[in-house]
């Protein structure tokens, strides 16, 4: 099933897999040749052609309809020989094959006309008594045509598939780089308003603490003013707790670490801290 899902012209090891497939069918085809019909052994011309049937099998991957086309030229003369007829079949029929599951429909049933006209035109000349075999053959070439084209469509469907699934891999890539991005986003504002409110209640009881200092010296008070500075101190270490947790959560990648940011809930404890600085503040 793997063979058949491979794409052909990218499968490891083509020519030695196809070498050893030619070895095996030539040394087949001899044996054929030998003892299916001893009277119809071929002479020298005869062997020569049938081994140079099985030659260009090798590369039938990177050009089939080539090798096709040179194993024709030695099996045509071969059976106008009148030598055994099913010796050189096996090797025909690879080649074959091979253009049917590279090639387009269209062409491999124009190929298929051809080489099945040509076998008509061959055994009309040399055997026009073996109808039986005559059909056999041409039985084998419509199977391994259909066969061929079958595969073709089979790895058409199979790459299909692989494509759909990758482009749903790459989607989904894509769209957790976005959530990521949208959720450093959040973070970045979140960190923005944290550190803004913070920074604010440090400026509201600066502001305080200077205005106690600068209002009437004289009658300074210093609770009033370490007061407001115990606040900025106390605003310092809040601020920085919650942005050692948000950091820890943006470390963490989680959710539930962190605890809520400062809203307008806490705007009463911002004017109530304002108000035992010293300032005058009214709350609308």
């Amino acid at each position: 099933m793997a063979a058949l899902n491979r794409d052909p012209l990218t499968a490891p090891h083509a020519v030695r897999n196809d070498t050893v497939l030619a070895g095996c069918l030539a040394v087949a085809a001899l044996v054929l040749a030998l003892l299916v019909d001893p009277a119809r052994s071929p002479d020298a011309l005869g062997w020569t052609l049938l081994l140079a049937a099985h030659l260009p099998l090798p590369w039938r991957r990177r050009r089939p309809l080539t090798v096709l086309l040179l194993v024709l030229a030695a099996a045509a003369p071969y059976h106008a020989l009148d030598n055994t007829h099913a010796a050189p079949v096996a090797a025909t029929m690879v080649a074959l094959y091979t253009v049917a599951a590279t090639t387009t429909p269209r062409r491999t049933l124009l190929i298929g006309s051809v080489v099945i006209g040509g076998t008509l035109t061959v055994n009309a000349l040399t055997n026009p008594e073996g109808l039986t075999e005559l059909l056999r053959i041409i039985g084998w070439a419509v199977a391994v045509l259909v066969f061929g084209v079958d595969v073709r469509f089979y790895r058409q469907y199979v790459a299909a598939i692989v494509e759909r699934a990758e482009r749903a891999e790459r989607t989904r890539e894509e769209e957790a780089r976005r959530r990521v991005a949208e959720e450093r986003l959040r973070i970045a504002r979140d960190l923005h308003d944290l550190l803004a409110h913070s920074i604010t209640v440090i400026g509201v009881r600066t502001s305080v603490a200077a205005h106690v200092l600068t209002a009437d010296p004289e009658r300074l008070d210093r609770e009033a003013v370490a007061r407001s500075l115990d606040d900025i101190a106390e605003v310092c270490r809040t601020a920085r707790g919650e942005l050692r947790t948000t950091l820890e959560v943006l470390r963490e990648h989680g959710a539930d670490a962190r605890g809520p940011l400062p809203g307008l809930d806490g705007l009463p404890d911002l004017v109530a801290s304002a108000r035992l600085a010293g300032a005058r503040v009214e709350q609308t």
